[in-house]
């Protein structure tokens, strides 16, 4: 294997002799001696066999060689100074990944909120976000597969902060027989009717997502899917608020008014599945969350 003819504290004192515009004030930022940054340039350049720098009158100017291999460099210690705050960061315990479990009824626009504010405190933390519906969600609970979970009903044993609450609407196309009528007597009216419900992601389980009494179902993997078949004037389903905000507003689809169960809703809540080996980027990024429901943690 090659021995590499340069080290990395040579680029870094030609990246400073060029941001810093000359090799006085260089020395003065570096706090070495001018003589020293120009024996180390001097000594990069013999190695390499070209000329990365050309000095006039007072100041140091790059040649076009010393632009492309400069601009090279910045990549190089740029990702060293990654690796050494990587090594900082897990010393630190401060956790290079993070997986976060959304029940889908949760706006992913306020989890994207709380991210937005977590990244630039991240420390280059990579986050998973995880799609779940019910058990599914509370398996990745049980199992310890996430850091952070955002679920309905929290599973046995575990403590739960309340978040906000998801209310659903009961809703088809306006052209469907069940959008002609004023009211829906009872259930019994309603089951006569195709329901669209979602999936549960739990590996064991059976269950979907909504009233179940419908005889006939189509099972779908979330309400975007939902939407689509809706659009095609076939079906009811039960969807939360914010998902078809849009879709009502324009008419695309039509609220229905069931007797006595208008809309139903559901408390949502952050789990901790692990509180003991919880590690300071969850713990900052489930605080941030809290922020966005102005929750104090």
């Amino acid at each position: 294997m090659s021995r590499a003819k340069s080290t990395l504290e040579q680029w870094r004192i030609v990246q400073a002799v060029v941001d810093f515009g000359g090799y006085a004030q260089a020395a003065e930022q570096l706090n070495k001696s001018q003589s020293s940054l120009n024996h180390a340039v001097a000594k990069l350049q013999h190695q390499l066999g070209i000329n990365l720098l050309e000095v006039k009158g007072r100041k140091a100017y790059l040649t076009e060689q010393g632009e492309v291999l400069l601009r090279r460099s910045r990549h190089l210690t740029q990702s060293v100074d990654e690796l050494e705050q990587l090594a900082t960061n897990l010393g630190q315990g401060w956790e290079p990944n993070l997986t976060i479990a959304r029940e889908i009824i949760y706006p992913i626009d306020t989890l994207i909120e709380a991210l937005n504010s977590f990244l630039p405190q991240s420390r280059g933390t990579r986050v998973t976000i995880l799609d779940s519906v019910i058990t599914g969600t509370h398996e990745l609970i049980l199992n310890n597969q996430v850091d952070i979970a955002i679920c309905a009903t929290p599973p046995k044993g575990h403590i739960a902060e309340p978040l906000c609450e998801s209310v659903f609407e009961l809703v088809c196309h306006p052209h469907h027989p069940l959008a002609q009528l004023d009211y829906i007597e009872d259930d019994k009216q309603l089951a006569q009717h195709l329901q669209i419900v979602i999936k549960d992601t739990g590996v064991k389980s059976t269950t979907d997502y909504g009233w179940l009494k419908a005889e006939q179902r189509w099972t779908v993997s979330n309400f975007h899917e939902a939407k689509a078949i809706l659009a095609k004037n076939i079906g009811f389903c039960w969807i939360p608020s914010f998902i078809v905000q849009q879709e009502l507003s324009s008419n695309q689809l039509t609220r229905l008014q069931l007797r006595g169960c208008s809309q139903r809703k559901a408390i949502l809540n952050l789990v901790i599945p692990n509180r003991d080996q919880q590690g300071p980027a969850s713990k900052l990024l489930e605080n941030l969350i809290l922020q966005q429901h102005k929750l104090p943690i």
